[in-house]
C-alpha cells in the first residue's frame, strides 16, 4: 500500500456508505435556474438570497472598478494601506449596519478565525451554541481561552454555565449564531443580552445568514430583536445574500483599532479585490434604497415553505428562508438529493459530519430571484421523489 493509501480506503469508505459525491459543474452565473452538467435545472442550493450576484449595478460597478485598479489589491492592507474603495465599503457597512465602525475580512471565516483569537486570551472564557458553525470553532480553537458548549439555545444551561464559572475568568464572551445555517432556526438574542448584562459578559453574533436577510432593510438579526448597539461584535458575511464575496465585523471604533493590529487574516492575507469591493459597496446601496429584495425573498420562502408542508415533508423548526427537508438516513438523503437532481432540481444533500449521524436533511435555500413558476416546479418534484422513496 502506498504511503496514501489511508485517504484511499477513506474515500472507499464514503462510497459504501452512499455519502461520496463528486462536485457538479455549473456552466454560468450562479441563479434561480442554472446550467448544471449540461443539464438546466432549478437552483435550490445557492446562498445567493437576493439575487444580487447577478445584479446589473453590482456587474457594473466591478467591471468600472476592475478598470480603475485592476483585479487584485496587491497586497496586505496593513503593509500596502487601504485602497479608497475598501474605505468608502467599510463607512457604508457602518451606516448600513448602525454601528461605529466596520472592518472588512477577506471572508466571513477568516473573520472567525481573526476576529476571536484576537479578542481572548488565556485568562478569558468562551461560551459557544452547541451548533455554531465550523468557522467559531476553528476560531475558538486558535484562541488560547478555555471554552465552555452550551445546549443549543438553552438558555438555562448558559445562566449555569455562568454561575459556576464567571468568577473565575477575567472576560467571558458569548457568542452565537444568529441564524443558525442547517436548521433556519433564530438564537435567543434577546435573553443572550440580557443575561450578558447580568453577568458582565461579552457578545458576538455571527450574521452570515441573517444578513440581508433580517431586520430593516436586511440589517440583519440583531436589527431584527431591536439590539442595535448591545451586541459588541457582529460578524457578517458578504457572500451571500451581499452576493460578492468577504465578510465584516461590525463594533466599536476601538475594536477596529485593535483588530488592524491583531487580526492575522488581516495580517498576513492580501485585501479584497477591487472588483468585490465595489460590486458590494452598490449591493449595500441597494439595501440601503429599497427593501422589495427582502420582501420577494420572504414571499417566496413563506410560500415554499407552505407547500413542502402541505405535502407533508418535516421542515424542522426553520425561522427562515432556509428550509431543511428532514430525511435522517445519510444515504437515504444523498438519493433523494440525487434524483431530485434528475428530476432538474438542484437540492444539496447535508449530511454528517456538517449535521449529526441520523440527521440528514436536504437543506432548500430560496431566492428572490425565484419565480413562482421555479418554485411549483419544484414542489412537484419534491412530491414526486418523497412519494417514490416513502418519505412522504
Amino acid at each position: 500500500m502506498s504511503k496514501l493509501g489511508f485517504i484511499q480506503e477513506n474515500i472507499e469508505g464514503l462510497k459504501a456508505e452512499g455519502t461520496y459525491r463528486k462536485l457538479p459543474v455549473n456552466f454560468g452565473p450562479c441563479t434561480n435556474v442554472i446550467n448544471l452538467n449540461g443539464h438546466k435545472v432549478v437552483n435550490l442550493s445557492s446562498n445567493n438570497y437576493l439575487g444580487l450576484a447577478n445584479h446589473p449595478r453590482l456587474l457594473k460597478a466591478a467591471v468600472s472598478a476592475t478598470e480603475k485598479y485592476g483585479v487584485g489589491a496587491g497586497s496586505v492592507r496593513t503593509i500596502v494601506g487601504n485602497q479608497d474603495l475598501l474605505e468608502e465599503l467599510e463607512v457604508i457597512l457602518a451606516k448600513f449596519k448602525e454601528e461605529e465602525a466596520v472592518t472588512c475580512f477577506q471572508s466571513g471565516l477568516n473573520c472567525n478565525i481573526g476576529t476571536i483569537q484576537a479578542i481572548v486570551s488565556k485568562e478569558d472564557l468562551i461560551l459557544s451554541d452547541e451548533l455554531n458553525h465550523a468557522s467559531i470553532i476553528d476560531g475558538i480553537r486558535l484562541s488560547r481561552a478555555d471554552k465552555a458548549i452550551y445546549r443549543h439555545s438553552d438558555m438555562e444551561h448558559l445562566e449555569a454555565i455562568l454561575k459556576e464559572k464567571r468568577s473565575l475568568y477575567r472576560n467571558v464572551l458569548i457568542i452565537t449564531d444568529g441564524v443558525f445555517s442547517m436548521d433556519g432556526d433564530l438564537a435567543k438574542l434577546p435573553e443572550i443580552v440580557s443575561i450578558a448584562k447580568k453577568y458582565d459578559c461579552l457578545t458576538y453574533v455571527d450574521d452570515a445568514h441573517g444578513s440581508g436577510v433580517l431586520g430593516r432593510g436586511g440589517r440583519g438579526t440583531v436589527d431584527h430583536f431591536g439590539l442595535n448597539g448591545e451586541i459588541d461584535f457582529i460578524i457578517g458575511t458578504l457572500s451571500k445574500a451581499i452576493g460578492v464575496i468577504g465578510g465584516y465585523v461590525a463594533s466599536k471604533q476601538v475594536v477596529k483599532e485593535w483588530l488592524l493590529h491583531r487580526a492575522r487574516p488581516l495580517l498576513f492575507s492580501t485585501a479584497l479585490p477591487p472588483a468585490a469591493t465595489a460590486a458590494t459597496i452598490e449591493a449595500v446601496k441597494i439595501l440601503m434604497e429599497s427593501e422589495k429584495y427582502t420582501h420577494k425573498l420572504w414571499d417566496n420562502a413563506k410560500h415554499f415553505k407552505a407547500g413542502l408542508t402541505k405535502l407533508g415533508f418535516d421542515i424542522g423548526k426553520s425561522e427562515t428562508p432556509i428550509t431543511p427537508v428532514m430525511i435522517g438516513e445519510e444515504a437515504k438523503t444523498m438519493e433523494f438529493s440525487r434524483i431530485l437532481l434528475e428530476e432538474g432540481v438542484f437540492v444539496s444533500g447535508i449530511v454528517f459530519p456538517t449535521v449529526p449521524q441520523g440527521a440528514g436533511r436536504c437543506r432548500v435555500m430560496i431566492s428572490a430571484s425565484h419565480t413562482q413558476e421555479d418554485l411549483d416546479f419544484a414542489l412537484r418534484a419534491f412530491e414526486k421523489v418523497g412519494k417514490k422513496l416513502k418519505i412522504i
